[in-house]
């Protein structure tokens, strides 16, 4: 529930949180939303009761699409276009990286002190992030603060609708859900394949598992250097395809070549998450970016959730070869959806002279 309660706030929040902040200046709303994210964070570690500790967690969640979504919007709107893939996979790289460390590191805290430190620790973090983004990240320079209007600025349930009546924004948000539904869906139930005969692992065995996490701070920059070379459409077509070879080693009976797998599938799923943001930018009008990219949000954490459940019925049926088809199956889905959804309109024919 502490960690259903903060996706649930992120998936939530993310596009009424987009839309309030279309029009305010970037860079503001990412600090004071690291701020935001710090308060809750810091008040968990005083929680005397599962049900105030599930309360901070939702706030935490609340306030992180102010950093996320606008995020993103920022990179797309300050590096010129044939750049923005590269920049993104820098930033999913970081994402990455705090992942690993915010596992590992609270892990060990919470072993050698306790858990309440863990919180005071992530929070003293979230308030040195929003130092450091004050300080050294640049006020948004291509991007002026336009006046509000009232004939420029649609309610947020017309600014939605239009969106979802965008084909190339609606593939990208179905891809969103599928990149997270992989990537959780596998770490999650592969856990107990792992536990079971013949191969045993204990918990810590399993928690190790994240390490190949690390193999994507390599691989995903590489892969958005390649992205700019080779578009969009190819970029994720290679990347959901690593994926999913990456699940299919996983049913081998080697614990070497099953990590390998682990590695394909994360790595996969980074360099996708890398040209889906990026393809935000191209598919989102630009009065729209963060709310698109807040809508994209909560797809993708809705994916996770599902993610947590829905591989459950085919576990109940064929344990984790039956997962890995459902799996698989899957991401040919969002194969199939981004190949052809992300594909740019046809100009319409010109009129003979």
């Amino acid at each position: 529930m502490t960690v259903s309660a903060a996706t649930l706030g992120v998936a939530l929040s993310a596009p009424v949180f987009g839309a309030i902040t279309e029009r305010l200046a970037r860079k503001r709303v990412i600090v004071a939303s690291l701020l935001g994210i710090s308060i809750p964070t810091l008040l968990a570690a005083t929680a005397t009761s599962l049900p105030q500790l599930i309360f901070w967690r939702f706030l935490q969640g609340v306030m992180v699409p102010g950093v996320v979504a606008v995020i993103v919007t920022y990179i797309g709107e300050e590096w010129p276009p044939h750049r923005v893939a590269l920049i993104m996979s820098f930033y999913v790289s970081g994402t990455a990286l705090g992942g690993f460390i915010g596992r590992v590191g609270t892990g060990i805290l919470t072993d050698w002190f306790n858990w309440r430190i863990a919180f005071v620790a992530l929070g003293a973090a979230s308030l040195a992030g929003a130092a450091a983004v004050a300080f050294w990240l640049p006020h948004g320079r291509l991007r002026p603060i336009l006046p509000m209007a009232a004939d420029d600025n649609p309610s947020f349930v017309n600014q939605v609708r239009s969106l979802f009546h965008n084909r190339r924004l609606l593939a990208t948000f179905a891809v969103g859900f599928n990149l997270l539904f992989s990537l959780v869906g596998v770490f999650t139930w592969i856990t107990f394949h792992l536990s079971a005969a013949p191969f045993s692992l204990s918990t810590t065995a399993l928690s190790s598992l994240f390490f190949v996490y690390l193999v994507g701070l390599v691989v995903t920059p590489a892969a958005g250097y390649l992205i700019t070379r080779v578009g969009l459409r190819a970029g994720i077509a290679g990347a959901i395809a690593c994926s999913m070879a990456g699940v299919l080693l996983t049913l081998a009976p080697s614990l070497a070549i099953i990590i390998l797998g682990l590695a394909l599938v994360s790595s996969g799923v980074f360099i996708a998450q890398t040209a889906s943001q990026s393809h935000l930018r191209v598919a989102a009008p630009p009065g729209s970016r963060v709310t698109a990219a807040g809508l994209y949000m909560t797809c993708y954490y809705f994916g996770g959730t599902a993610a947590g459940v829905l591989p459950g019925a085919f576990w109940s049926l064929g344990k984790w070869p039956a997962c890995a088809a459902f799996i698989i199956a899957m991401q040919a889905i969002a194969l199939v959806i981004a190949l052809f959804g992300w594909r740019e309109p046809t100009p319409p024919p010109q009129p003979a002279a």
